[in-house]
């Protein structure tokens, strides 16, 4: 195949993978990073094939036919007493084995592209906190990594459970795909799994008939809205995991704007908040900054096949360097 053909094929490919990009980050069209990168590693891994299988070979053998042509002439000069002129064996054969562009941009990223692949797909993936919802544990620009296989790996793109691990925990902090659009990652703390009764009543949480302890602690400072808020340390029901959460005493209780979700004859909502049943394979979600967050209290539980991964870690926030750090 000539480098003229695939040099055209090439540019084609490329600018579709740019085009997609540019529509994403522009808004015209909603992207999905993890197909994405499927793509590029399914069609840089082709060409990497091909460069190792065909394209390189071709280059060795045409390399070596010069290098054996201009023995041979020069072997026959000599042989007539002509002295032929000096020519740049090394360098030429280093311009015959180079390879061109349009592999350089395929097969040359994809040991890279790979790594980044595998990483995020079956390891650890990064995220950025976009909201606070989960102020105070989670402030807005967070960088976080989450744990792709605490909760058992999955295939990318279709998300297919292929091998178990944990099971979410009440107290996690987790990552999972919002169940009304699928195609935005939401983060929360699993407040309920499979078979508990969760209350939230008049700002209190209890899980199967037990309100967790709530202790005062000194109200929280928001930078950004330079504004306090009440600020409480709220135990499990085990007493094994403790972290913070904000309320706002002065908010009503009753959740407004309830959409009609799966599930949703599970719960009671009263003017004092909501009572729901989790059924089984899905897990009740909450924000620990309680009157700011859009939850499962509004859209229903989220179900097993919707979840991402455990989130552990904050390795940067470009503002506030002193985030950085372990959470829980």
């Amino acid at each position: 195949m000539s480098n003229t053909l695939m040099g055209t094929l090439t540019a084609f490919v490329l600018a579709a993978f740019l085009g997609y990009g540019s529509s994403w980050y522009m808004g015209l069209l909603e992207g999905n990073f993890a197909l994405l990168l499927l793509l590029a590693t399914t069609v840089t891994g082709l060409y990497w094939l091909a460069e190792r299988l065909y394209f390189l070979p071709s280059r060795q053998r045409a390399a070596q036919a010069m290098e054996a042509g201009h023995l041979q002439r020069q072997a026959e000069f000599a042989k007539n007493g002509i002295r032929a002129d000096e020519v740049n064996l090394a360098q030429a054969k280093e311009q015959l084995l180079r390879q061109p562009w349009w592999l350089d941009w395929t097969a040359g990223l994809f040991p890279v592209i790979v790594v980044v692949f595998i990483l995020r797909s079956f390891l650890f993936e990064p995220f950025k906190i976009p909201s606070g919802s989960m102020i105070p544990t989670l402030w807005i620009n967070d960088l976080i990594l989450v744990n792709k296989f605490h909760y058992g790996v999955r295939l990318p793109v279709i998300n297919a459970k292929v091998i178990s691990n944990n099971s979410p925990a009440r107290g996690d902090v987790m990552v999972f795909r919002y169940p009304p659009k699928p195609s935005l990652d939401y983060i929360k703390r699993v407040v309920g799994v499979p078979g508990d009764e969760v209350a939230y009543l008049n700002k209190q949480l209890t899980v199967n008939g037990q309100p967790l302890v709530q202790k005062v602690l000194p109200d929280f400072f928001d930078e950004d809205a330079l504004r306090y808020s009440k600020q409480l340390e709220e135990s499990t029901a085990d007493g094994g995991r403790k972290y913070r959460i904000l309320v706002e005493p002065d908010r009503p209780a009753f959740v407004p704007g309830v959409e009609d979700y799966k599930f949703r004859e599970n719960c009671r909502y009263s003017t004092e908040g909501v009572v729901c049943k989790v059924p089984a394979g899905h897990y009740f979600m909450m924000g620990d900054n309680r009157d700011n967050s859009l939850d499962s209290r509004f859209w229903g539980f989220v179900p097993e096949e919707n979840i991402v991964g455990k989130a552990f870690f904050v390795w940067m926030n470009f503002g506030k360097l002193k985030r950085i750090g372990s959470f829980d």
